[in-house]
């Protein structure tokens, strides 16, 4: 009698160890994975990000309701980390960056500080867009020019978004850009970070950067949900365009030496 309950006490006290072993582990592991997205995303505890709005094309300053989607992922991603958001005006943003996290949505067509952001950092991309929508449509027709490539759109059918991480140098907070065609493209972009940034820490690092170009298929049937990855245009995209090179120093013109 005395052994059966002597095994019943020992049964129970494994099994009481085990599952707070099991607890401390579980604890463990998900501090560490939080850890590493707090790094990513430049967001330890109780910091403050800044998330850069844009306008919506045509209007006096109001937001795109897919933009307003995107920036709800975001703060959704923001609160995870325990940090905090202040929302900004695209043309207020008056700040450098690499002080704290920010993410910045919308085209330099809506986004004053997206287009301050590509021409400083991104010198290979360029984004244009027609001064009148598509009447078929209804949408601007903006084309992405990334090196000698063109991306040009089909509205609600194949779109291209640019998801880029950048930092300013070593101990920077990083800088998000989600530069889609359409406002629903911005929101694909986000949702393509939110659903793989710890394959993309993984991939880059937790302080890695990199920009990606996303295409957005058939946005009019399934949203801002089926995305492919079509390249990685990390390089292309922060090196100088051969024509604005060949502009910065045309043929014949003498660098350097004396007359």
């Amino acid at each position: 009698m005395y052994d059966d309950l002597l095994n019943i006490a020992l049964g129970v006290i494994a099994t009481g160890v085990s599952a707070s072993l099991g607890w401390i582990a579980r604890a463990a592991l998900w501090r560490r994975k939080l850890r590493r997205k707090q790094v990513f995303f430049g967001l330890p505890g109780n910091a403050e990000c800044l998330l850069v709005v844009n306008r919506e094309a045509g209007s006096e300053g109001a937001v795109h309701r897919f933009d307003v989607f995107a920036l709800l992922e975001l703060s959704a991603l923001i609160k995870d980390c325990g940090a905090h958001a202040r929302i900004v005006r695209h043309d207020a943003a008056q700040q450098g960056f690499g002080e704290r996290a920010e993410f910045c949505l919308g085209g330099p067509y809506s986004n004053r500080r997206m287009a301050a952001h590509i021409q400083s950092l991104l010198p290979g991309v360029e984004v244009t867009s027609d001064t009148e929508p598509d009447p078929d449509r209804g949408a601007y027709r903006v084309t992405f020019r990334i090196g000698s490539e063109r991306y040009p759109m089909d509205a609600g059918m194949s779109e291209y978004a640019l998801l880029a991480r950048l930092t300013a140098g070593e101990g920077a907070r990083p800088v998000f850009l989600f530069c889609g065609q359409r406002a629903i493209t911005n929101q694909a972009a986000t949702r393509y970070l939110v659903r793989h940034h710890e394959k993309l820490a993984r991939k880059y690092g937790t302080d890695g950067s990199f920009v990606l170009l996303l295409k957005v298929v058939n946005s009019q049937a399934y949203g801002p949900d089926v995305v492919e990855l079509v390249a990685d245009v990390t390089r292309t995209a922060r090196s100088p365009a051969p024509e604005a090179t060949q502009r910065a120093n045309p043929a014949g013109t003498e660098i350097s030496g004396t007359p």
